[in-house]
């Protein structure tokens, strides 16, 4: 059969999704989701939604059953879904209660192999019982620490006879790559419902699947070590902080100049107050790229200033961070060299020579360790732990695009307010009584 495109609505507000639907179908979508942050939020009214204003098409609730496949599948047949999903890793008699139910209510159902350790072998199993369809999913969660499904959806496609849908990341470049691996239904999120054309986004997915083509997008992949740098030079300061659960900020640390971004490595510096010889000779250890960041106890006087940022130039340091003082800030301005500093004040200290680089710093009441990844610009500094830059980096991206189709969203005429249904989220209710 000509391949599937299919919309997962992953959002938790109906009138977002809706929305998205309407732009997604005029752009080349089959089939219309009910995401599970959908379902959550809104209840089964989302289905019925979908179905009142989309009878003609097919409508698929991905409920993820667990447990109670009979009532489950029940319930979102009546409201008007037209394939189920139930989990891959949901036991055999839920699966076949599933079945069952869904012959008795008109729904297919479809099994998710999201976190099944055997995917081939499950397949095999649950088409046996009478499944319609398996989908191979690569979680979000993993899709930010760089792994991709297509090496599974290759390998279950090759042994199913049923057709078989794949999700996890899916966008303009891989769609071609996806329908090549086996995939009878592509299965895309983020890069339609974040894109800033919708319509657009899913016509431009729809042509890779068609034509075979990849597409190239800027948005919507997610990257592995190699292309830390790349990601976080798309990203702001306070995409990461987000990203970071609103951590990661060095507090107190400010850019000299604004108009300038910062984005490498940490070469790490601890230093007495005011001695500058080991800030310097980091400077001759520091790669192309790398980012000094100096523990100096957050007081003058300075140690770093026109010299050693035309030194740092010369090396191609891409920046300083200071937990001290700085000077020259009118010449290291003009120079255009990214350089943030608790302090700035006109008087030297010494080069002494006491201290360490290469060691753990703490700068900011946060602890850095060279090779961890610093991203500054016009906010400030944030700090991003090389043991978890891969899955971090990625979803800062995923920030960043979230709040593209926002910012689209009230340029069409709304508000924050209005497209965040912001009174709804309020937290209700007052502190019920904790028993333990």
């Amino acid at each position: 059969m000509k391949p599937i495109l299919q919309l997962a609505l992953d959002f938790v507000d109906l009138q977002r999704a809706l929305k998205n639907a309407k732009e997604g179908m005029s752009g080349g979508v089959d089939w219309l989701e009910a995401g599970t942050p959908l379902i959550k939020s809104e209840g089964l009214q989302a289905i019925r939604k979908l179905r009142s204003m989309f009878p003609s098409v097919t409508i698929v609730g991905d409920m993820k059953i667990m447990d109670a496949g009979r009532t489950e599948v029940e319930v979102a047949a009546k409201a008007g879904a037209n394939i189920v999903d139930v989990l891959g890793a949901a036991s055999d008699a839920t699966i076949r209660e599933c079945i069952e139910a869904g012959r008795n209510y008109g729904a297919k159902i479809v099994v998710d192999m999201i976190a099944v350790e055997d995917p081939v072998a499950r397949a095999k199993q649950v088409e046996e019982m009478g499944a319609d369809f398996v989908t191979i999913h690569c979680a979000i969660d993993e899709q930010m620490e760089g792994k991709d499904p297509f090496d599974t959806l290759r390998r279950v496609a090759e042994t199913a006879s049923i057709p078989v849908g794949v999700a996890g990341g899916i966008n303009s470049e891989t769609a071609a790559k996806a329908v090549e691996a086996g995939a009878s239904i592509v299965i895309v999120g983020g890069a339609i419902t974040k894109a800033l054309d919708p319509a657009e986004a899913a016509r431009q997915i729809r042509r890779g699947m068609d034509t075979g083509e990849s597409i190239s997008t800027t948005l919507f992949k997610r990257k592995g070590e190699a292309q830390i740098r790349e990601v976080l030079e798309l990203v702001s300061a306070a995409n990461l902080s987000d990203a970071l659960h609103r951590g990661g900020v060095l507090q107190g640390i400010r850019p000299l100049s604004r108009g300038l971004r910062m984005v490498g490595r940490a070469v790490t510096v601890r230093t007495y107050p005011g001695d500058w010889s080991k800030p310097v000779q980091a400077i001759d250890m520091a790669e192309p790229g790398d980012v000094i960041v100096i523990d100096a106890g957050g007081v003058g006087p300075a140690l770093w200033g026109e010299l050693a940022t035309h030194s740092a130039i010369q090396k191609g340091v891409a920046g300083v961070v200071i937990d001290g003082a700085i000077r020259d800030s009118d010449d290291i301005v003009d120079l255009k060299f990214p350089a943030f500093s608790r302090l700035v004040m006109p008087n030297a200290g010494e080069p002494k020579g006491f201290g360490e680089i290469g060691v753990p710093v703490t700068v900011a009441n946060m602890k850095v360790e060279p090779g961890d990844w610093l991203l500054g610009d016009g906010d400030g500094v944030v700090v991003l732990p090389k043991a978890i830059a891969v899955e971090y980096a990625n979803r800062a991206m995923d920030v960043l695009e979230k709040e593209n189709r926002i910012r689209e969203e009230i340029k069409e005429g709304s508000t924050l307010a209005k497209v965040t249904e912001l009174q709804r989220w309020e937290k209700q209710g007052g502190v019920g009584e904790i028993i333990g």
